[in-house]
């Protein structure tokens, strides 16, 4: 059977094909009468219009794309649900796309989604300074960095977190506790808010009058599981008398799988070895022994960067048709803050 046409419900309620796209694309432009009757031989012949071709026609699609670094992290998720809700109220369709940690990938979904001309794209990225990035703007797809702090640029609408602010403060609460040899697991280095936290810890131990030697870097390749437990082998391979019994890790994965690894091995958490983690995700206080973490506003960060995307591609859609609406950029930062738990508790002098 033949699929329905725009022409077979232009001919059944028997107006012109304007009309009928006029129903479909802006109704509040149709008499309701002529209105109803499209609608009722659309209903009638069972007609689905065609989005993707509509999309095209008018220049745009309704697809937004949020471009996570670990789709396996449940931080992105909760960040994605914040951003569906924004998404759903403005009857756009969320792509998620998941670079996994590597660059070309990251690549490929960027030029898709310029071939694809989506309505906007939200990213957490491996490289900020990405052309690919300029070039999906100077196509005219509106961008907003997400879990990211403004870089004195005002070309991006920006969301994040201090985590210059949220290093210093969990290094911060592991002194306080007590604890001077001390360790930030982390990495790849490239990672802009790997960075930023190392950066903040490297503060707390200054302002603490700690030598920079106070605090050892023990890089990673990932910020998941299986990194964190890497983490604990090097960790406890360290000879005793160098081995730090204060640990930061970049995020909860990373935690949680050093907490893990030193668990099993028979390492007292807190008593020998106290870890902060950095997100607050569920599992954190699920933990064998509950996490202390730097917790995020996860669902606040994705609703607040999903409307800042909406609200400049209605600025674009404004300025095509000659109405006023100006979109300025913003840059958005939520503070960190800290949550105490089981794993860092306070050392009791032996």
């Amino acid at each position: 059977m033949a699929s329905v046409s725009i022409k077979d419900v232009a001919a059944r309620a028997g107006v012109s094909l304007g009309t009928v796209s006029n129903v479909l694309n802006r109704p509040d432009a149709v008499r309701p009468a002529t209105r109803a009757r499209v609608e009722l031989a659309i209903a009638e012949l069972g007609f689905v219009p065609n989005a993707s071709a509509r999309q095209l026609a008018a220049g745009r699609s309704r697809i937004i794309a949020y471009v996570v670094l670990d789709a396996t992290n449940p931080f992105f998720t909760d960040v994605a649900r914040g951003i569906e809700e924004i998404a759903r109220v403005e009857r756009l369709s969320l792509f998620i796309c998941n670079s996994d940690q590597d660059a070309e990938r990251e690549d490929q979904y960027l030029d898709q989604l310029t071939e694809l001309r989506a309505r906007g794209v939200l990213i957490t990225a491996m490289d900020y300074t990405n052309p690919r990035l300029i070039r999906l703007r100077e196509a005219g797809v509106p961008v907003v960095l997400v879990d990211r702090a403004p870089d004195g640029s005002d070309d991006w609408c920006t969301v994040g977190v201090d985590d210059v602010a949220g290093g210093d403060l969990a290094i911060s609460h592991l002194i306080e506790a007590g604890h001077v040899q001390l360790a930030f697991v982390g990495g790849p280095d490239e990672i802009p808010q790997v960075a930023d936290r190392h950066t903040g810890a490297l503060k707390a131990v200054d302002a603490a009058g700690l030598p920079a030697e106070s605090l050892t870097w023990i890089h990673t390749t990932g910020l998941n599981i299986a990194e964190g437990r890497r983490a604990g082998e090097r960790l406890l391979g360290l000879p005793k008398r160098r081995r730090p019994t204060g640990v930061f890790c970049a995020n909860d994965l990373l935690a949680l799988g050093l907490l893990q690894h030193l668990v099993q091995h028979g390492v007292d958490v807190p008593g020998d070895v106290a870890i902060v983690g950095y997100d607050d995700i569920e599992f954190a206080a699920a933990a064998a022994v509950p996490l202390t973490s730097v917790a995020q506003p996860r669902h606040q960060l994705g609703r607040s960067a999903a409307a800042l995307l909406v609200d400049e591609a209605n600025s674009a859609d404004g300025a095509t048709r000659g109405t006023r609406h100006q979109h300025q950029h913003q840059h958005v930062v939520f503070p960190p803050e800290l949550v105490a738990r089981a794993s860092s508790a306070r050392r009791v002098p032996r």
